[in-house]
């Protein structure tokens, strides 16, 4: 399930109070979902790594009131409102932690305490392929669970991934390079892979990179930054990059784009036009639509409709100027 069904899916079942165990990779962006749910819908949202608590942590500690004992809740559960319970890690809990979760997700109860009504319980773990730290969920455990498997998805990143800032050069690169949005070898020791989340983090090193040296690396790449980058998506995938930003620094830059549109160069390599289109995409406005778009028109279709949804993606203000309508009913058929 990629990560906007996933989204759907969360969404459609929240309501309904049903408790769901969403399976992945390592990085692949499942606490974000959950937390974005819990954002666009309004809700708390309470994140317990259920890997640092102990099974008492959960029912709380007794204490004499009027000569009975009673169980005192941690103060972490809630106790009114709506929102996510999230138990993230949850396969990484001791199976007794585990265990101590039977009754609070199929029954919403933990002894005297109880769960909102407007609350349900969404719980995440890494499969015990990555080799993380991994203890087997009991069936009883398992069977109170709708069980979601979330997979990456390069689409449905790089629409996140625009919103979210990331460095147009590295969309680009995944856009000509997809296999390597998440390329994880789970026999290997090695101490960094591809990842969304690492690819994330790649752009940051960049950024850092650029704001050292007090502007943006106009031609090649320095050694330094080249460790960098191989010590956050690995050696293969960081050599792959580094290439990929020669040419992307040598191409022609946005502004000398937007001030000529009519005779920039165009380059004729589909991966510096993945470049180009995904850099126009992160920088058009209102304001410079109609002269991006006489510079687009000179590319094939695919790079002009790239560069348009990003720029929707990023800006819905854009889709409302006249040239927008007009590219949209010129480019009906593929523009959906």
């Amino acid at each position: 399930m990629k990560p906007s069904k996933l989204y759907e899916a969360l969404r459609a079942l929240i309501g309904e109070r049903v408790p769901l165990h969403i399976w992945g990779p390592c990085g692949t962006g499942k606490s974000q979902i959950v937390g974005q749910v819990a954002s666009d819908l309004g809700y708390g949202f309470l994140d317990v790594r259920a890997v640092q608590l102990d099974p008492v942590d959960l029912r709380g500690l007794p204490r004499i009131a009027t000569d009975q004992t009673e169980w005192v809740p941690p103060k972490f559960l809630p106790t009114s409102g709506k929102g996510i319970l999230f138990l993230d890690e949850l396969t990484s809990a001791p199976q007794m932690t585990q265990a101590g979760c039977y009754q609070l997700i199929l029954d919403r109860r933990l002894g005297e305490y109880s769960l909102p009504d407007e609350w349900v319980v969404i719980a995440a773990g890494n499969p015990a392929s990555e080799r993380g730290v991994h203890f087997a969920m009991p069936r009883p455990l398992r069977n109170r669970f709708v069980h979601l498997d979330l997979e990456p998805d390069l689409d449905d990143w790089s629409k996140w991934a625009i919103k979210a800032q990331v460095r147009p050069e590295i969309i680009a690169f995944l856009r000509f390079k997809p296999e390597l949005l998440h390329a994880a070898d789970v026999t290997s020791d090695a101490n960094a892979w591809p990842t969304p989340r690492s690819w994330e983090m790649a752009s940051r090193v960049l950024s850092g990179v650029a704001q050292r040296t007090n502007s943006r690396l106009i031609s090649g790449t320095s050694e330094f930054e080249a460790q960098l980058l191989d010590g956050t998506v690995g050696h293969a995938a960081a050599s792959e990059l580094v290439a990929f930003l020669r040419l992307f620094r040598e191409l022609p830059s946005i502004d000398e784009i937007l001030l000529n549109p009519s005779t920039a160069r165009v380059p004729s390599e589909p991966s510096a036009q993945i470049a180009i289109a995904t850099a126009l995409g992160r920088v058009l406005s209102d304001s410079s639509l109609g002269r991006g778009i006489t510079y687009l028109e000179r590319m094939p279709t695919e790079m002009r409709v790239m560069a348009m949804r990003d720029a929707a993606a990023r800006d819905n203000a854009i889709t409302h100027t006249p040239e927008f309508v007009r590219f949209g009913v010129e480019h009906m058929e593929v523009i959906q």
